[in-house]
């Protein structure tokens, strides 16, 4: 019993519980990227480069085996090394993206978080908290230039 009342412990926990909502939000991130990446990126890409596509790409070792009625006996025996570079470009791609997203949001978080940024207002409640923090300085200062 003692087992399972750790376990509750842990699984109620606020990190458990926050690495949970993380998973699936990156989860539903991953469609969004996987969507700009195979439904914007790819094709635009390869209406610029001419239709590349390295998916088909492959070396057979053994042909498939067809019988006389035209019924497939044996699938064909091949290493598919396209998939492999396709799958490579398309997460190159998706790294690409992700990195100018977090940029952008980073770049959009310093703009929020810049006192002396004035193209988006501060919030009251902040304006005030830093009056009190400038007050409370100078006060400091002044007791400390009267010692």
């Amino acid at each position: 019993m003692k087992f399972f009342q750790e376990f509750k412990e842990f699984a109620v926990k606020g990190n458990v519980i926050d690495m949970a909502i993380g998973i699936i939000i990156g989860t539903a991130f991953n469609k969004i990227v996987s969507s700009l990446v195979k439904d914007v990126i790819t094709p635009a890409m390869g209406f610029m480069l001419g239709k590349v596509d390295f998916s088909d790409l492959q070396i057979t070792l053994k042909t498939k085996e067809v019988g006389a009625n035209g019924e497939v006996i044996q699938e064909a025996v091949a290493i598919t090394y396209g998939n492999f570079i396709q799958t490579g470009i398309d997460f190159l791609l998706i790294a690409f993206s992700m990195f100018v997203v977090i940029k952008v949001m980073n770049s959009l978080k310093r703009k929020s978080e810049d006192e002396k940024e004035t193209t988006t207002p501060t919030p009251k409640d902040i304006q005030l908290l830093a009056e009190i923090r400038d007050l409370m300085k100078r006060q400091v200062n002044e007791n400390t230039d009267k010692s």
